[in-house]
């Protein structure tokens, strides 16, 4: 078929398609279908011989296949998508390596505390006491403590530790948290000592004895337990890392 041909009856086709559903019967020059000179006198086609005419002009139209394109928009470049994934990695290795360094440097600050405290056991007692040689009370222990094992410095008395140091559930209590008794009454710390492990703590208790380990479990300093804290300064060696 000549390309006029074929103009013509994509033309033709093209009428049939966008136009309203066919009458019966159609008005369509017999002469341009042909492709002819129009100047035949119009001959009427029925519904039957339309779709005869029209039936080899739709095999030879190119077929429009949206799926194709669609593809090609939808899926990504797999270069693009190694590199992301990579870089990811990457991230997450980073943040690991620093999470692991954070708490090896708390690990290490908590062991040590552990060996200078177990190192004073059976240093007795004084009240006001700040050294070895002398003696400790409670607070003096506890300051002597972190001083000399992680170089922290902390206040004077029980109740300003108390109020410098960060609040910590005893569930979640670790090793060199301070835990606070009030052992003078309901309102008022008076007692700390450095906690250990499995509900034990290291302090230096009362005149006539000398610092000891005790339980949280018994019935004396269970029921005047008054909470743990962490001193604001280990929770700054977490915080920088």
């Amino acid at each position: 078929m000549s390309f006029k041909h074929l103009t013509a009856a994509t033309a033709l086709l093209s009428v049939l398609l966008v136009s309203a559903p066919l009458q019966a019967k159609s008005l369509v020059p017999l002469a341009v279908v042909a492709g002819q000179t129009a100047t035949a006198a119009p001959v009427l086609l029925d519904d039957a011989a339309i779709a005869r005419v029209s039936a080899p002009l739709l095999g030879q139209l190119p077929v429009f296949n949206p799926v194709a394109g669609l593809a090609q928009a939808v899926v990504p470049d797999a270069g693009a998508m190694i590199v992301e994934k990579a870089s990811v990695a990457a991230d997450t290795s980073e943040q690991s390596a620093a999470a692991a360094k954070v708490s090896a440097n708390i690990t290490d600050l908590r062991k040590s505390l552990l060996v200078v405290a177990m190192g004073l056991r059976d240093t007795r007692y004084v009240r006001g006491g700040r050294d070895p040689s002398t003696g400790f009370d409670c607070s003096g222990f506890v300051r002597y403590v972190f001083a000399h094992a992680v170089g922290m410095q902390l206040p004077r008395n029980s109740a300003s530790q108390f109020l410098a140091g960060l609040k910590v559930k005893r569930a979640d209590m670790q090793p060199g948290d301070l835990v606070f008794f009030r052992t003078h009454g309901k309102r008022a710390i008076s007692h700390v000592g450095i906690y250990i492990s499995n509900g034990r703590f290291i302090h230096s208790p009362a005149t006539g004895k000398s610092v000891e380990i005790s339980s949280l479990k018994e019935g004396y300093w269970a029921k005047r337990f008054a909470g743990a804290k962490r001193p604001e300064a280990m929770a700054q060696v977490a915080d920088k890392g």
